[in-house]
């Protein structure tokens, strides 16, 4: 892990980055595949689902064979998202003291995640750290959803900083390619499913075990 010059902003991705929601989510998706007559997904196959569109997760559950039927799901899964959500999502510990730090070093902070804003806003508002954030973007700021770079292109866009000043700080693959895509360099996080070895070929400036180690990463 080497030290970056002249970083703005850090973008982060939320789920898996800043918070695990994979409790509420796991139960969102088994509620909605119950309630489709569908089996249930096992633990880790939801989790590995976890950051993408929802037409996707279903899809990637279900198989394409139900494909039909996403609107469906997305209904059934907000019905329950709306319920347990929040209260079953936990902003990781080392967070808070890193957004501190960084906004302390006159840092810009953002998130762009496929999670919808309002949700991502009611987790932060109840731990006070919406304040944290000069923009933040969800699934429902967009049209076109991760890998595609829309999101990150908006982001760029609401903070004023070019894509070389910027960070993106997420957990899966799609993060990844999102940055590449994007060209704004990109530091994947172990705090989700995805192990280090796959993001072999990102290009990543650094592979973080945890947002602890984000600080030094930036440089002062």
């Amino acid at each position: 892990m080497t030290k970056m010059g002249a970083t703005r902003a850090v973008i982060f991705d939320f789920d898996y980055t800043l918070a695990d929601s994979s409790e509420g989510i796991v139960e969102c998706i088994n509620y909605a595949l119950a309630e489709m007559g569908l089996a249930c997904a096992e633990r880790d196959a939801a989790c590995r689902t976890i950051g993408l569109h929802l037409n996707d997760t279903f899809i990637k559950l279900a198989g394409q064979g139900q494909a039909a039927r996403c609107d469906e799901f997305r209904r059934l899964f907000g019905r329950r998202a709306d319920e347990v959500m929040t209260p079953r999502t936990v902003v990781y510990e080392t967070a808070p003291p890193v957004l501190k730090e960084l906004r302390e070093r006159g840092l810009k902070l953002g998130i762009v995640s496929t999670k919808f804003r309002f949700r991502i806003e009611e987790i932060l508002r109840r731990d006070e750290l919406l304040d944290s954030f000069d923009v933040i973007l969800g699934g429902e700021d967009v049209e076109r959803h991760k890998p595609h770079p829309e999101g990150l292109y908006k982001a760029l866009e609401r903070i004023a900083c070019p894509p070389a000043s910027v960070l993106y700080v997420g957990d899966s693959l799609a993060d990844a390619e999102v940055a590449q895509r994007a060209a704004v360099p990109f530091a994947a996080v172990l705090s989700g499913v995805t192990p280090r070895e796959e993001f072999d070929g990102y290009g990543a400036v650094a592979v973080l075990d945890d947002l602890s180690q984000l600080p030094r990463l930036v440089g002062r």
